[in-house]
């Protein structure tokens, strides 16, 4: 249910774009070369589908990688901020220092440091997604389930790992949301990235077509890339929900 209802909900953003778009090229008669018509589009679309699905394949593999990357530091830095003490803050402190640098700014140190590959792409979107994902497992970490951690406090039952998991449990639906934003910062720095410096992926591809002034390549390759952004954060919310469901059966 979830996957259908961001997959339509995709479709009603992007058609109304498009018809925004020709609204203006018909409103102010604008040659296809500045906008393209509806059939250009079309034949563009048939002519790319196959090579831009791929390409985007390829960014999409680079930036869930990226995700996962970021989600794995972003739990280890929470988990080990989430305590009131000089540590934590000290891990707080440099993890909002470092976020604190501008991305555009380290791209390019990164390209000239290891080239304009698969590296370098993966380290982009790993760095522009972690910083929320950063923050809001830091604020779940660090705010105590008074009702259900005095139970097992006063019990002595209570482990950093329980702690962690209760806190995890009962913020769950904030994590998965937040998860599935991260998706579409990890994905906009791989094309980001990939429009810098880069030799494969959608975002080398959009910048070939930029410099070719061929709109119509770009509204192609901007509808595959929000489909396949669209099926992956529903795959993660039914993921989310999924494990939710899990957890609550073997409390």
């Amino acid at each position: 249910m979830l996957l259908h209802r961001r997959i339509y909900q995709f479709f009603i953003v992007y058609c109304l774009a498009v018809a925004g778009l020709m609204g203006i090229k018909y409103a102010l008669s604008l040659s296809d070369y500045v906008i393209p018509g509806p059939l250009a589009l079309w034949e563009t679309a048939k002519e790319t589908f196959g090579l831009y699905f791929k390409d985007v394949a390829n960014t999409l593999m680079v930036a869930v990688v990226g995700q996962l990357l970021s989600i794995a530091l972003a739990l280890v830095l929470g988990i080990t901020g989430r305590r009131a003490t000089w540590f934590g803050s000290f891990i707080k402190v440099a993890a909002y220092n470092i976020q604190a640098y501008p991305i555009v700014a380290i791209a390019p140190i990164i390209f000239i440091l290891l080239g304009d590959g698969w590296i370098s792409r993966l380290l982009i979107a790993a760095m522009i997604c972690y910083f929320p994902l950063l923050l809001s497992v830091i604020g779940i970490m660090s705010e105590p389930v008074t009702d259900i951690e005095h139970f097992y406090r006063v019990t002595g039952r209570m482990r950093w790992q329980l702690e962690v998991k209760i806190r995890a449990f009962e913020n769950l639906n904030k994590l998965t949301t937040v998860i599935a934003g991260s998706a579409t910062l990890a994905m906009a720095g791989t094309i980001v990235a990939e429009f810098i410096v880069a030799d494969a992926g959608i975002g080398y591809a959009i910048r070939v077509a930029l410099f070719q002034s061929d709109l119509s390549k770009i509204l192609v390759a901007l509808f595959l890339i929000g489909l396949s952004l669209s099926v992956y954060q529903g795959l993660l919310e039914g993921a989310g929900m999924i494990i939710k469901k899990g957890w609550a059966q073997k409390s």
